[in-house]
């Protein structure tokens, strides 16, 4: 059995590990515990993206697949754009109660006591969520997972050859990732038809971008901090 590729594999479980860290320590200040009650956890999103930012970039000659951007034609790009605005049009109107997973999530909240934005912590969410979020997911889920559920020399698969049962079945997952499961599940196919369909990479790596950059810009301006 072929191992798993670190470059692809690591910088997500690196984000999922510190995704664990921040519901423990919440749970933890929850329950009263002196050493952490005066904790602003919000700081730990931004070590999260520095220290997986840093892991992308550590492991960039990997991403062979990520060395051809000016290779999108110009459909490409119409198609990387428009799935990006309608996957987020999708996201924010997809927040119905049998959608979402049990729990509900406050989600990051960058406001001072005063109600005001606090943008040390909502300008490195934006950028987390459009720069880096992006390149880790689409490497892991669809270069990644949709491939290697066909064939474990992933590398060996192009895009267009992914079956798909690997498309519905990383989709399933990704989606179930989420708090908006239904949702999720929806950019999951999304994206995935993106890169069979194109072949790049990049194409589902700016189009997740692209929703996840109007997603935040509506958050800020709305204030609903659950979808962040």
């Amino acid at each position: 059995m072929s191992r798993l590729p670190y470059s692809h594999t690591l910088p997500f479980s690196l984000y999922l590990l510190f995704l664990g860290l921040a519901q423990w320590l919440g749970s933890m200040q929850e329950a009263g515990q002196a050493w952490v009650v005066d904790w602003d956890l919000r700081w730990l999103y931004l070590i999260k993206a520095v220290l997986v930012g840093a892991l992308l970039w550590h492991f960039r000659r990997s991403y062979s697949e990520l060395k051809s951007f000016v290779a999108l034609t110009w459909q490409h790009w119409l198609a990387t754009v428009i799935t990006g605005a309608v996957v987020f049009v999708l996201w924010i109107n997809l927040d119905v109660g049998w959608g979402m997973l049990a729990g509900n999530s406050a989600g990051f909240n960058p406001s001072m006591a005063d109600g005001s934005i606090d943008w040390r912590f909502a300008i490195p969410r934006l950028l987390g969520a459009v720069l880096v979020v992006p390149l880790m997911e689409e490497l892991f889920w669809r270069s990644f997972l949709m491939r290697w559920l066909d064939y474990q020399d992933f590398m060996a698969k192009k895009p267009a050859q992914i079956s798909l049962r690997a498309l519905l079945v990383a989709s399933l997952l990704f989606g179930f990732g989420h708090q908006l499961w239904f949702a999720g599940i929806i950019a999951g196919l999304a994206y995935g038809w993106l890169y069979m369909r194109t072949a790049k990479l990049w194409a589902p790596v700016v189009a997740h971008g692209i929703t996840n950059g109007l997603l935040g810009l509506w958050v800020l301006h709305t204030g609903n901090w659950q979808f962040w």
